[in-house]
């Protein structure tokens, strides 16, 4: 069992649901938005926000001029949030168990200012804890402006958290993810329904 566990956040802890987000954008007026979700598109202005080179009014303001919309900031950023379904109780009740075990956990996610806000004020507060409960660490590509699968940002993390590759399981949905961490030595696990690496009867026998 390694002593150090780092999880992403999208399809590993939170669920997403694009065609949410995509309903989303066309009731507000920005279908070229929506257009944007469904085609997966991970250049342009996805990439900028996520990676800070924007900040969420920035954002707003280039949907509006993309979909030719007067929509507010407000209504972009709850379209937007409308990706994030939430996160099911027994990940955070595992997380939980694995940190009174002893291990370390971290976060390590290709995110937005606007979603990782979401998700810290509403789904991580479950019995008055916060996110800042659950992870010894985050590290969010917005605020680090590096990405997944780039190998900076997992040597950044092992840097910043003062934890070593050969000690550490990260557990991500992306297979080149997974293989940019292998590379440097972490050991990793590939999520594939969600709920692989909490569901898995034999992964934590030893907590």
């Amino acid at each position: 069992m390694k002593k150090n566990i780092i999880f992403d956040l999208g399809c590993v802890l939170v669920g997403l649901n694009a065609e949410r987000c995509i309903k989303a954008f066309k009731e507000i007026g920005c279908g070229a938005i929506a257009t944007y979700v469904e085609e997966h598109r991970t250049e342009d202005l996805f990439l900028d926000t996520e990676l800070g080179y924007i900040s969420q009014a920035e954002f707003c303001d280039e949907v509006r001029r993309l979909s030719n919309s007067t929509t507010s900031d407000d209504d972009i950023v709850w379209a937007w949030n409308q990706l994030l379904t939430g996160i099911p109780v027994e990940k955070l009740q595992l997380i939980e168990r694995l940190k009174t075990a002893g291990h370390r956990i971290f976060l390590l996610s290709n995110t937005n200012v606007m979603h990782w806000n979401y998700c810290h004020d509403n789904h991580f507060t479950i019995d008055g804890k916060t996110a800042d409960f659950y992870f010894d660490g985050i590290f969010l590509s917005y605020e680090m402006h590096l990405k997944k699968p780039d190998s900076a940002i997992f040597q950044q993390t092992l840097l910043n958290a003062g934890i070593e590759a050969k000690e550490t399981l990260f557990i991500d949905d992306l297979k080149e993810n997974c293989e940019a961490a292998e590379a440097l030595g972490i050991t990793t696990l590939h999520e594939t329904t969600g709920f692989d690496w909490c569901r898995n009867k034999n992964l934590w026998t030893t907590i």
